[in-house]
């Protein structure tokens, strides 16, 4: 009977049905370290983004659904000449039909690409920067182009300082990375 119960609150849409759902679907993480935020258009969210990336010392892990912003692509190239470990995995439907799409530059520069094409969408945006010594998580709805700091409301975090927040975002990213590829799939 409780079965039903809960089938038939999931069918209406019930917000009780959140409170019926495993917790171990969930995590709860410490709230510390600082979080700044911007909201396009209007606030200078790539400029966040590139001076994150400016900071990295060892290791920043991306996930992107779209990549077309140069400015950040550049940034991530830099880091990754100066000796920073750089791996990017994006969406390759978005980076192949896309024309502005900076994929291939960053490709062509040595930065590590890796292709998600389990999903219908690999629909991230995220950056992990330096998990182990200096925690940076970098997420929002803000894809990685230009449309999203100049055109498209989107909005972005920046939380420095929270090593357990980098470690879930580093796994999940390890996740993707597990199933994605060197090479785009073949249409």
């Amino acid at each position: 009977m409780l079965r039903w119960f809960v089938i038939s609150l999931m069918l209406a849409g019930s917000p009780a049905v959140w409170a019926l759902q495993d917790a171990a679907m969930t995590r709860a993480l410490p709230a510390v370290g600082t979080i700044q935020v911007a909201f396009t258009p209007g606030d200078d969210a790539a400029g966040l983004i590139i001076q994150a990336i400016g900071q990295a010392r060892q290791r920043i892990r991306v996930q992107a659904f779209s990549f077309t912003h140069r400015g950040i692509a550049e940034a991530l190239i830099a880091a990754r000449k100066r000796g920073v470990d750089v791996e990017v995995i994006v969406d390759p439907q978005q980076a192949a039909r896309i024309p502005t799409s900076v994929v291939d530059t960053m490709a062509n520069a040595g930065v590590p690409v890796f292709y998600d094409a389990e999903h219908a969408s690999a629909h991230n945006k995220i950056m992990v920067i330096d998990a182990d010594t200096a925690p940076v998580v970098i997420t929002g709805s803000y894809n990685f182009t230009h449309a999203a700091q100049y055109k498209n409301a989107e909005n972005l975090m920046v939380v420095r300082g929270n090593p357990a927040l980098a470690r879930a975002y580093g796994n999940n990213w390890q996740r993707h990375r597990d199933h994605s590829t060197a090479s785009p799939p073949r249409p």
